[in-house]
């Protein structure tokens, strides 16, 4: 990993939710390397000790991690609880929990599986923005950022519906960003193209599929986790300070117009 400015994050504390793994691992790890305390969560209390665990070992000590399913109100709540027991506030939320569990075009999907992609991907979204707002107003300022996709600009032909509630965090980007642009609160997105984790691995893990993703990008490789853990950290520090509403896609040079 290449050098951090150690400070930049200097006494932010950070909630980032699904990050005991691939790309909310690699946020979780940049944000503590740049001196944030911060707060892992995963739906598996075994993954939540994995991870603390690494980040305790990689000597970062001001790390708590705490089971969370998004989509569950308590979970929620006590994620949020838990992080002001321990470090007294919060100044940054990663919202990056996803699920597809369907493959196929948006027609294909069934409608339990429409409602459980739009449950988490955006509902989830929405409330950990609701319910950490209050919070992050007692700072007088803060910063949420939201885990999007390159699909949501251009659908990949098997993510159909997961696809459009990727597109639907854009919107509540925009519309999230408006609200709260006058209280300091910045309200971002990250769209990630085809990043090499275990989430988006049948998209390149046979020689096939591999050279077919390579053949989308224009510069011909793959991103690595650490290509878009930079972004945020960008974004959550105060060299992103004026920046609000937007989405960064970080993609290798794919077209990303909507």
């Amino acid at each position: 990993m290449a050098q951090q400015n150690v400070s930049r994050l200097a006494n932010k504390v950070a909630v980032i939710t699904a990050s005991t793994d691939g790309i909310g691992f690699a946020i979780a790890q940049r944000l503590a390397a740049e001196g944030a305390k911060v707060v892992v969560s995963s739906r598996k209390p075994q993954n939540v000790e994995k991870a603390v665990n690494q980040l305790k070992s990689d000597g970062h000590s001001d790390v708590l991690g705490v089971k969370c399913h998004v989509s569950d109100a308590n979970d929620r709540k006590k994620l949020f609880d838990e992080t002001i027991k321990k470090f007294g506030k919060i100044d940054i939320l990663v919202s990056n929990a996803a699920v597809n569990p369907t493959v196929g075009s948006v027609l294909d999907c069934s409608e339990e599986a429409w409602d459980k992609i739009f449950d988490v991907n955006v509902k989830a979204s929405f409330l950990l923005a609701k319910e950490v707002t209050p919070l992050l107003r007692k700072q007088s300022s803060g910063s949420i950022i939201f885990m999007s996709s390159y699909a949501g600009l251009n659908p990949f032909p098997l993510l159909g519906a997961y696809s459009v509630s990727k597109t639907a965090l854009f919107g509540l980007t925009k519309a999230l960003s408006q609200d709260l642009a006058s209280e300091n609160i910045t309200v971002n997105c990250v769209a990630p193209g085809i990043i090499k984790t275990k989430f988006s691995s049948a998209m390149y893990e046979t020689e096939v599929a591999r050279e077919t993703a390579l053949s989308m990008i224009p510069m011909r490789k793959l991103g690595e986790v650490e290509d878009i853990s930079g972004i945020v950290a960008f974004l959550a520090s105060n060299d992103g300070a004026y920046i609000t509403g937007e989405t960064i896609v970080a993609s290798g040079g794919m077209p990303s117009r909507l």
